[in-house]
């Protein structure tokens, strides 16, 4: 072979690598002889209730039509979110997971003489999307491990055509209020669209937490992404959408692969949505999750970001990826995130009570045989 493939590929392509997924338990499984039912798998921000019995029972009944093309508009999706929301369906877009709103959203709206604005410690998909379409990263140093929203405001320049907010944050679980959400705005110019990524929305219990959609109305710049794959249990499916302006969701629609939702992703997502007591158990297990694993860190001697998601990053130090490997010994999988800038910490998916306890005390062992003590 002559011919230098990677070299034909566009200039942001060239330099990317690949996402990272967490470790499926397979993997870990063939990797290391383990039994793939005794592995516990807290890397990848999972519910870990299980999918709604609801949505699986709209699943088997969406079965039957696998030979048909899913509608490609999500009409019974749209109306259920339009009522939920309170928006009209013609606001809404749907996607592939949330990650294909975001890329969507990208494409649509900036190019190489563009600027995409976001966050040290932010979501790996933003700068993704910005260097595969040529476009210039601006990449605001974090404030507290989180967005720092004045400085960002003040990143925006002429060429500025995007800005990626995560609230909460993933990898960081930081979370700005609505105040501050409302202020930022009401910074930004009108021809610059702020992305809110609201993914993990559902998990938020304190009283003064912003509502994107809420803010839709004061700010027609504003869109507001969500996904069906956190709190809603429906990952492998992939459903996620965006709420906006009818004039941007029009102009989203058109990039919008035909198609993008399975016709069993749209089932499950349109049922889950009556089915509160899910939802209400998934919050409930992940705010007590959430206290286990802090007061178990906080008993280690160990320092962890306070979040507001469904999951935690705890500062480990710098043989982070030595303990990394040892809890895949003890066959719990958690998240490495140098990726994101933060070689020192682990993020760790809340699990259900007896999986915290599993990797509470793999924990602790791997950081002894790593030196440092619990």
């Amino acid at each position: 072979m002559t011919t230098d493939y990677q070299s034909l590929a566009v200039e942001g392509v060239q330099a990317l690598s690949p996402y990272e997924p967490g470790k499926p338990i397979s993997e870990l499984a063939r990797e290391l002889g383990l039994n793939p039912a005794e592995i516990i798998k807290l890397a990848s921000n999972e519910n870990p209730l299980g999918p709604s019995k609801k949505a699986t029972a709209a699943v088997e009944g969406a079965l039957a039509d696998l030979c048909l093309y899913p509608d490609g508009n999500g009409f019974d999706l749209k109306q259920k979110l339009s009522g939920r929301l309170s928006v009209d369906a013609d606001q809404i877009t749907l996607g592939n997971g949330s990650n294909d709103v975001l890329e969507v959203i990208a494409r649509c709206f900036a190019d190489g003489n563009s600027e995409i604005v976001f966050s040290q410690y932010a979501f790996a998909v933003y700068p993704i999307v910005t260097q595969a379409i040529g476009a210039k990263a601006v990449a605001v140093p974090a404030r507290d491990w989180g967005h720092d929203l004045d400085a960002m405001a003040a990143a925006v320049t002429e060429r500025t055509r995007l800005i990626f907010i995560a609230n909460p944050n993933n990898p960081t679980g930081t979370v700005h209020n609505a105040e501050a959400i409302e202020a930022f705005l009401g910074k930004v110019p009108e021809d610059v669209l702020v992305v809110l990524d609201e993914a993990y929305c559902e998990y938020m219990t304190g009283e003064n937490d912003p509502d994107g959609v809420a803010l839709l109305a004061r700010f027609p710049n504003l869109i507001v992404c969500r996904t069906f794959s956190k709190a809603w249990g429906l990952a492998a499916l992939r459903v996620g959408y965006s709420i906006s302006s009818p004039a941007i969701a029009d102009i989203l629609n058109r990039v919008r692969q035909p198609f993008n939702v399975s016709s069993v992703g749209l089932a499950a997502a349109t049922a889950v949505l009556d089915d509160e007591d899910y939802l209400k158990r998934s919050r409930e297990i992940n705010t007590a999750g959430l206290k286990q694993l802090q007061d178990a860190f906080d008993s280690m001697g160990l320092k962890y970001i306070p979040s507001s998601g469904n999951f935690v990053a705890v500062e480990v130090g710098p043989q982070a990826m030595g303990v990394y490997q040892a809890l895949l010994a003890h066959g719990v999988i958690v998240r490495p995130v140098a990726g994101y800038g933060m070689p020192n910490h682990l993020r760790v998916t809340v699990g259900l009570f007896a999986q915290n306890e599993h990797f509470i005390d793999a924990l602790a062992k791997a950081l002894a045989a790593a030196g440092q003590g619990a």
